[in-house]
């Protein structure tokens, strides 16, 4: 008979930084290595960069900061003609909160009753009616957003695309890494994600430009991070002598940064993403298998490198409470619905969102991680089937 104490807990994320990688870390600290950002942080960027198939990244101290940054960044390089911005409704504070915060007028899109991204019918209406300059989208728990169509809009109302990919890294759609089908994309490498730096982020970009206003924002705003000629010209513009160009700030910046600590530690987890993500995707077709009678997303990616597995259940409370007594971790689907936050209705007041709502009162997810076994998902989905009920009131299915 297993004891209680015997049972293993099944976490949201479990030993995302390894045994073997703080031995490795400990061992490049001790050694007299540069902790602050120098050459290793560098040497990620270009690393990470090759592994998405992307010209340029830009390492910094969050997925939040990374999202900040690349929206910063796409209006102090000019490419944007006013301040209106689509966000997703089911998403997360810090995609939408930095908008709000830089002065932009944020409308929220309902979400597909698919993949939990975008609802392309509301989406084209709000290009059409608030005829706005950017659209962010978040893949939802590692599920592709209809790219293609989205992309086919934001072309007929000239919208800048942004991606907020922090729970995608590594998913595929038409042959390329999510995060690297807009301007730029943003990851998160905090504890809980696919891999992890402690705290980190990225943004990817194939913009040359935007690339040099994101390394100058990221630190300031000055320029010695900048390729030898940007520093140049930006000196020339602004009669900037030699003695005073590295302090001298060229844009009103931040300071982001991370370290080459972080991006020591990165660039060992690098070398086991391609694993983690191929991990993901088969955990999430088992907990398919094994939850038959619940919704579950769906998507047209070719590599789904699954966050969580998101579902929905009538009786919620009751399904965390017995699943928490089961030593098994769950939460609800992101935060449902940014429109019911109080942030947000502070701001723009009450508003609804039919199948963000229907998120937000009734979605919850369930573990996905390298670490987990066959035997902790079926643990899993035997303890849900037993107690959980499937929502009644289903999404709106367009296929």
């Amino acid at each position: 008979m297993i004891t209680e104490s015997a049972v293993k807990p099944v976490l949201l994320a479990e030993e995302t930084i390894s045994q073997a990688d703080l031995v490795s870390t400990t061992d490049w600290m001790l050694a007299g290595n540069r902790l602050t950002k120098a050459e290793m942080t560098a040497q990620f960027e270009a690393e990470f960069a090759e592994w998405m198939g992307c010209n340029h990244a830009v390492f910094v101290n969050s997925g939040s900061s990374a999202n900040l940054l690349m929206i910063y960044a796409a209006k102090e390089a000019g490419r944007l003609r006013n301040n209106k911005v689509i966000a997703p409704a089911v998403s997360w504070v810090t995609t939408v909160s930095p908008l709000m915060q830089l002065g932009f007028d944020v409308r929220l899109c309902d979400c597909d009753p698919g993949n939990l991204g975008l609802d392309l019918d509301h989406l084209e209406a709000l290009c059409r009616d608030e005829a706005p300059s950017m659209l962010i989208l978040v893949h939802v728990l590692g599920h592709a957003n209809h790219l293609r169509e989205i992309k086919s809009i934001c072309e007929r109302y000239d919208v800048v695309l942004l991606e907020d990919s922090c729970e995608a890294l590594g998913s595929v759609v038409d042959g390329r890494k999510l995060g690297g089908h807009g301007l730029a994309g943003s990851f998160s490498f905090y504890y809980g994600h696919h891999i992890s730096t402690i705290e980190g982020g990225m943004v990817v970009t194939d913009d040359a430009e935007l690339h040099q206003v994101m390394l100058s924002l990221r630190s300031h705003g000055w320029s010695r991070d900048l390729a030898p000629q940007r520093q140049a010209d930006l000196q020339q513009t602004h009669k900037i002598d030699e003695f005073r160009n590295l302090y001298t700030f060229y844009y009103a910046g931040f300071n982001l940064r991370s370290t080459d600590l972080q991006a020591y530690i990165g660039l060992q987890q690098l070398k086991k993403l391609d694993q983690i993500c191929e991990t993901r995707a088969r955990n999430f077709e088992t907990y398919a298998q094994l939850l038959p009678d619940f919704y579950s997303q769906s998507s047209n990616a070719e590599l789904l490198s699954s966050f969580a597995y998101g579902t929905l259940v009538e009786n919620r409370m009751d399904v965390a409470g017995a699943l928490k007594e089961e030593k098994i971790e769950c939460r609800p689907l992101i935060c449902g619905n940014i429109a019911r936050h109080p942030f947000w209705v502070r701001a723009y007041g009450s508003q609804t969102l039919p199948q963000a709502d229907l998120i937000h009162d009734y979605g919850i997810y369930l573990p996905n991680h390298h670490n987990l076994t066959t035997e902790d998902i079926a643990r899993v989905a035997e303890c849900f089937n037993a107690v959980a009920r499937p929502l009644g009131q289903s999404l709106k299915m367009s296929a």
